[in-house]
């Protein structure tokens, strides 16, 4: 018997050496969770790019509000304004997410910034009352939240829901925002469809864009 267990202790030895041994910390390090999670397949690129013309712009169309007067009704009465114009998911807690129509001057412009923004006056009062994204890089989810078509619940996961925001900035960036100038801005016209997040900080709001046309140089 004792030959036996020591040809066992040799196997067990031998097989331990063969292996590595991984800090949990480097397991969640390596790569995309959701493939633990048998969603290997999952390519919010793909996604977005499938619903963009059919489901999401027609949305958008459909539901966005003249900029002025969506946010001075959410300045009042933000339920109303929500339940109007915008979506927010019952169960998170988060604000309304508006969707606006805006047209107007450009008057500020932040292009030295990756995350660069226009400044916009809808109203003729000669100060920006919106600021728009222009990329490349784009804050928030607002495109992601606006939509009430798309829950968390279809997801694997916060990474994917996570994942599949930040994939509609790109997909905007790519196909629009690329486009833009990014000279002489100032003076130039603007119109645009597209959603902001409702908050209570008084700054003008942060509009992304999903359709955007900015005129010739006066």
């Amino acid at each position: 018997m004792r030959w036996v267990q020591c040809a066992a202790a040799l196997c067990l030895g031998v097989l331990l050496a063969s292996c590595r041994f991984i800090p949990t910390a480097e397991v969640k390090s390596m790569g995309d969770t959701s493939l633990m999670n048998g969603a290997a397949s999952f390519d919010p690129d793909k996604m977005v790019a499938s619903t963009w013309a059919t489901k999401v712009i027609p949305y958008f169309e459909q539901k966005a509000g003249p900029f002025v007067a969506v946010r001075d009704l959410a300045a009042k009465a933000p339920d109303e304004a929500g339940a109007k114009y915008g979506y927010r998911a019952k169960s998170d807690g988060s604000p309304w997410t508006l969707l606006v129509k805006v047209e107007g001057t450009i008057v500020a412009a932040d292009t030295e910034s990756r995350a660069a923004t226009v400044g916009v006056d809808p109203s003729g009062q000669g100060k920006p009352e919106a600021a728009v994204q222009i990329g490349p890089a784009m804050r928030g989810t607002a495109i992601r939240d606006a939509l009430d078509f798309v829950s968390f619940n279809d997801f694997t996961n916060q990474i994917d829901f996570a994942r599949f925001g930040k994939s509609f900035n790109t997909y905007v960036n790519r196909n629009m925002l690329e486009k833009l100038p990014r000279e002489d801005l100032i003076g130039r016209k603007i119109s645009l469809i597209g959603a902001y997040a409702l908050d209570a900080t008084g700054a003008p709001p942060l509009v992304t864009p999903v359709e955007i046309t900015i005129g010739p140089k006066p």
